[in-house]
């Protein structure tokens, strides 16, 4: 069943717990949260120490996307703050295999992020090594972008990459995501859809949460 992740990105900062406990009540099993440094990314965003007072609050999911130049020297730091999961840029790693494994032996799930202009066929050689697949369906670096239409195909692609292979990695889309949207990211093959404004700009992120989750599930029967 295809899971909505809110993206504390664009969250209230003064009421950050707030708005987690109102996702985790509404029924969020996971959370995605944004690293950029500034120099991959033209944006700066969270850190270690906001990680490790997110991780004292909730025991949900933490889904942490590394938008830096330099992921290798970090990743330890990260998952000792609390990461569950942490997903790296394919366009920075030039050991991409060594990466994933570096995460994965540290009992985490590990996950590669393609930019809008990176091809599905850069993932060619570790698609049996990652867990998960991130398609950026904006340009990464800042929340509320509109959804670009051509991330469809390559989450259509991945799809039948998996299919064709037999293999297991969840397929994950960021950027845009919205009601208008959902039905057709699942329909696509997408697993988890992460949303930051379409949650967080609510003056109820819980009940935004749901309606987004369950356009979702019902997109997912669908798709079975």
């Amino acid at each position: 069943m295809a899971q909505v992740l809110p993206s504390i990105l664009a969250a209230d900062f003064t009421r950050l717990g707030d708005e987690i406990r109102s996702v985790e009540t509404g029924g969020a099993r996971m959370l995605h949260f944004d690293v950029m440094d500034g120099h991959f990314v033209p944006n700066l965003s969270m850190g270690i120490p906001v990680l490790k007072s997110v991780r004292r609050i909730t025991k949900l999911t933490l889904d942490v996307h590394l938008m830096i130049s330099n992921p290798d020297a970090m990743l330890q730091a990260f998952l000792e703050a609390g990461a569950d999961q942490l997903s790296v840029h394919q366009e920075v790693c030039p050991h991409l295999h060594r990466t994933l494994r570096a995460i994965q032996a540290e009992g985490a799930r590990a996950g590669v992020v393609l930019n809008p202009s990176t091809p599905v066929a850069a993932l060619e050689e570790v698609l049996d090594v990652m867990d998960f697949v991130l398609v950026m369906s904006v340009n990464p670096g800042f929340g509320g972008q509109r959804f670009i239409p051509r991330s469809l195909d390559k989450i259509r692609k991945l799809r039948d990459l998996r299919e064709q292979y037999s293999l297991a990695y969840q397929i994950q889309v960021d950027g845009g995501v919205s009601q208008a949207n959902v039905a057709d990211l699942v329909q696509a093959g997408c697993d988890w859809l992460v949303a930051g404004s379409s949650v967080f700009d609510s003056a109820d992120p819980g009940g935004a949460f749901q309606a987004l989750q369950r356009e979702a599930e019902l997109a997912s029967m669908a798709r079975v």
